[in-house]
């Protein structure tokens, strides 16, 4: 992986793999192909300044791979790549931890995510004292005569 210059990351039968860490690590610029993929700390880094996104419907078409590739400038390349290597220590796990490597980020983001957590927990508690809802779904309410 070292050695090439651009890593494909497809999507596999798992929400996560280890592919975009290896190119990252690599400094081989992923090419992501996804519609739809979460990507780690995305609230925080925009992998756009060093990532390639294709979308899946693109991909299976004929050598547009290959041509979109192949349409992608050396200093374009080389901004990314350089960013690749600013980056990196985002995904990099050590014991013990360091500033800014994987395990504080992961901790950053759950802290992040905290707050939407308890907003959700605390307005779910809304009606606990409540006598419970005997609807039965939507029911129409009636407009007034003078409505229309």
């Amino acid at each position: 992986m070292r050695a090439s210059k651009f890593c494909l990351n497809i999507a596999g039968d798992t929400p996560s793999s280890n592919r975009l860490f290896d190119a990252i690590a690599s400094h081989c610029v992923p090419v992501i192909i996804s519609d739809a993929i979460e990507l780690p700390y995305e609230d925080v880094i925009d992998y756009s300044e060093f990532c390639i996104f294709v979308r899946t419907v693109d991909a299976i078409k004929e050598n547009f791979l290959i041509n979109f590739i192949r349409g992608i400038s050396r200093e374009e390349w080389t901004r990314m790549w350089n960013m690749l290597k600013e980056i990196e220590h985002f995904f990099e796990f050590h014991f013990p931890s360091k500033e800014n490597d994987a395990v504080q980020m992961i901790w950053q983001a759950v802290a992040r995510k905290l707050p939407a957590i308890r907003l959700k927990l605390n307005r779910r508690g809304r009606f606990s004292r409540s006598p419970p809802s005997t609807d039965k779904g939507l029911r129409s309410i009636p407009s007034p005569r003078n409505f229309w």
